[in-house]
């Protein structure tokens, strides 16, 4: 599986994004993907999450009620809008496959990752 991300830029604060990620290979509808950021000087950290189907999602409580994660299997992709964005937002966005068998969100529970796109929110 490879994984493409984009749609990082710049932005100020209040603004939105939308990033995508482009999977390659037949396993994409039957994985769950997610979205994980790591800001300069910090580890990654979990984002959101969307089930194989896309009916089911999971956000870690930061951005819960501002971003919003979704997948459309026929394009292989899966988005993540980002809205009322922060300075504290501000970090290179990665996606990634969830490990099958897994449950859990930590960054060991997924073992397909993007390159990661660089989103900058200024105040």
């Amino acid at each position: 599986v490879q994984l493409q991300a984009s749609g990082g830029g710049s932005v100020q604060a209040g603004g939105s994004l939308r990033l995508s990620c482009a999977a390659s290979g037949r396993t994409f509808s039957s994985s769950a993907m997610g979205w994980f950021r790591q800001a300069p000087g910090k580890e990654r950290e979990f984002v959101a999450s969307v089930s194989r189907s896309g009916s089911g999602t999971y956000y870690a409580d930061s951005v819960k009620d501002r971003f919003t994660i979704s997948r459309d299997n026929a394009k292989n992709t899966v988005y993540l809008q980002m809205n009322s964005l922060k300075p504290e937002d501000t970090a290179v966005y990665y996606c990634a496959k969830r490990r099958y068998g897994s449950y859990r969100y930590t960054v060991s529970d997924f073992d397909y990752w993007g390159q990661g796109t660089l989103v900058t929110v200024s105040s």
